[in-house]
């Protein structure tokens, strides 16, 4: 959880200063509407780079072990954060200040992608198989605290400082910051062990091949479809509302920068909640059953939220943002243990975070630029809503199509059912 929560505050931090300062610090001549957009997208680069970075770091990951590969991403993800706190703007260093963005971007996206599945790995493979989803909710957990946090960090930055003084310098102190907790982060996992699950894998069919994605794309190509369609819903609502809804409330509802991180965290809190109570009831009615439960909310939660946030109060941009994120964590909470269970040991780490990262790159990384054309294009913030919960009913769709995992073993290296 602690490593967790530190990749995904590096990965968010950026996303929180992507809505508020980017337009003007690296794309002034484009512009306040434009310059957002471009910067969202810069945001987005990252969704793409992170099916590259489960593959990658899934190989070493299956291959040589869990904890290695988690250290890997951990220091990736840090200096990344580090080299983007401490980058000059474009009217220091002209185009190559975009340009060296993107690329750092990248690099976080490569450290996210192999980050998931290898925390899960380490609670999911170790947890009595009765009580798998609350142990694997603690990795879960990350995201949620670590937008708490993120929000957090910026609202004590623009409660101590000019609007001016946060542009030209004060932005920057999170990402720099953040290698404290990067420090952190490294103490814990170089302390941890290997799991047990992958001392114990099965030796003679890991060296059938030495590429553990050919495995996956050969035997459950199917799985890794359908686990990426049942979560897609979930990467849409969340970075919608971390992300666009950050500058959807200061840019169209006008509301203090102040007042949306605030909500910020009461919106993290209520997901983190909400991912507690779905990762522990999975162990109870099956992950399936309460991944469909989520995504079936999800239908009602996209078509409500934004009338709601649309009331433009702070009161009511809160309320619609707890909604957002608060039916997220219902599906979010048992994918942490439903992912790994659906993939046998020796390409665990690879199957589960390729099809996690997948619905990052549809969920996450499309659909709050797709938000941002569509309020363009209709003048109404409904749109989204509409797309939220269309996307909702194909994740649903792909969920019953998935197998309920809650029984498999996992600590003897094959699943008993394998859906290809």
């Amino acid at each position: 959880m602690t490593g967790t929560v530190i990749e995904f505050y590096d990965f968010f931090i950026y996303g929180t200063a992507a809505a508020l300062v980017f337009n003007k610090v690296f794309f002034p001549e484009l512009g306040a509407a434009a310059g957002t957009a471009l910067a969202l997208a810069t945001f987005g680069v990252a969704f793409v780079a992170r099916p590259f970075g489960s593959v990658l770091f899934g190989h070493f990951g299956d291959r040589l072990g869990r904890k290695r590969t988690l250290v890997t991403t951990l220091l990736l993800m840090g200096l990344s954060t580090l080299a983007i706190g401490v980058l000059p703007g474009t009217g220091t260093i002209g185009w190559l200040a975009p340009a060296l963005l993107v690329l750092l971007r990248i690099l976080q996206g490569l450290a996210v992608g192999g980050e998931w599945a290898g925390a899960t790995l380490l609670t999911a493979e170790n947890s009595p198989a009765k009580v798998r989803g609350k142990y694997a909710l603690y990795p879960q957990l990350g995201p949620s605290v670590a937008f708490a946090l993120a929000s957090a960090t910026f609202l004590t930055t623009a409660l101590t400082m000019s609007n001016e003084a946060f542009l030209a310098w004060g932005w920057r102190i999170p990402f720099v910051g953040s290698v404290l907790l990067v420090a952190l982060g490294l103490y814990v996992r170089l302390a941890i062990t290997e799991t047990a699950a992958f001392a114990r894998r099965d030796t003679a069919t890991t060296g059938k091949r030495k590429i553990p994605v050919a495995d996956v794309l050969t035997a459950q190509p199917r799985t890794v479809l359908l686990g990426a369609g049942s979560t897609m819903a979930v990467f849409a609502f969340f970075y919608i509302g971390v992300t666009y809804l950050t500058s959807y409330g200061t840019a169209t509802l006008g509301l203090p920068r102040p007042t949306v991180l605030a909500m910020g965290i009461v919106g993290g809190l209520v997901f983190a909640g909400t991912t507690i109570a779905g990762a522990i009831l999975s162990d109870r009615v099956g992950r399936r059953r309460m991944v469909i439960v989520g995504n079936a909310i999800s239908v009602v939660g996209g078509l409500v939220a934004f009338p709601i946030i649309d009331i433009g109060t702070a009161w009511s941009f809160g309320l619609g943002l707890s909604v957002v994120l608060g039916v997220v964590g219902i599906a979010y909470g048992p994918i942490g243990a439903q992912l790994p269970e659906l993939f046998p040991t020796r390409y665990r780490y690879t199957g589960a975070g390729m099809a996690y990262n997948l619905a990052g790159v549809l969920g996450g990384g499309v659909v709050p630029l797709i938000a941002t054309a569509l309020v363009a294009t209709y003048a109404t913030s409904m749109a989204i809503g509409l797309l939220l919960a269309g996307l909702s009913v194909v994740s649903l769709v792909c969920t019953l199509l998935l197998p309920d995992s809650a029984d498999e073993s996992i600590s003897a290296g094959v699943p008993a059912r394998v859906a290809v």
